[in-house]
C-alpha cells in the first residue's frame, strides 16, 4: 500500500468518525428540542415515523429511538455506496427508511411503544 493509500485511508477514516459523531450529536439535540415542543412524552412514534421517512437513509429514526449502532450502519452505507455510486447507492436504505417509517406510523401508540422502545426491536 503507498504512502497516498494510507493516507487517504487514514483520512477517510477521519472523516467517517467525525461525521457519525456529528451526526449522533445534532440527533440527540434535535430529539431534545422534539421532546421540548411536544411535552416531552416517551413515546416517539410520530417523530421517529416521520424521519424515518423524509431522512431515512440518514438512519435518523434510529438514533431517536437510541439504537445508534443501527443509526451508523444507515448512515455508513448510505455515505459508503453514495460515494461509491455516485448518489445512486442511496435508494436502498432510503427505501428501508421509508418502509420502517410506514410501520411506525401504523402501528397504535402502546404498540410502537412496547415494540421499539420496551422491547428494542432494531429493524422492521
Amino acid at each position: 500500500m503507498s504512502e497516498n493509500d494510507k493516507d487517504f485511508d487514514e483520512k477517510a477514516k477521519d472523516f467517517a468518525n467525525k461525521t457519525s459523531e456529528s451526526a449522533k450529536q445534532s440527533a440527540n439535540e434535535f430529539t431534545e428540542g422534539m421532546k421540548d415542543t411536544f411535552g416531552g412524552s416517551d413515546n416517539k412514534k410520530v417523530l421517529a415515523g416521520i424521519l424515518a421517512i423524509v431522512f431515512g437513509a440518514f438512519g435518523i429514526h434510529k438514533f431517536i429511538l437510541g439504537y445508534n449502532k443501527e443509526g451508523i450502519i444507515m448512515l455508513a452505507v448510505t455515505l459508503i455506496l453514495g460515494g461509491i455510486t455516485c448518489g445512486f447507492g442511496v435508494g436502498l436504505p432510503m427505501i428501508v427508511g421509508l418502509i420502517e417509517g410506514i410501520i411506525y406510523l401504523t402501528k397504535s401508540d402502546e404498540e410502537f411503544y412496547a415494540t421499539y422502545q420496551v422491547g428494542r426491536k432494531p429493524w422492521f
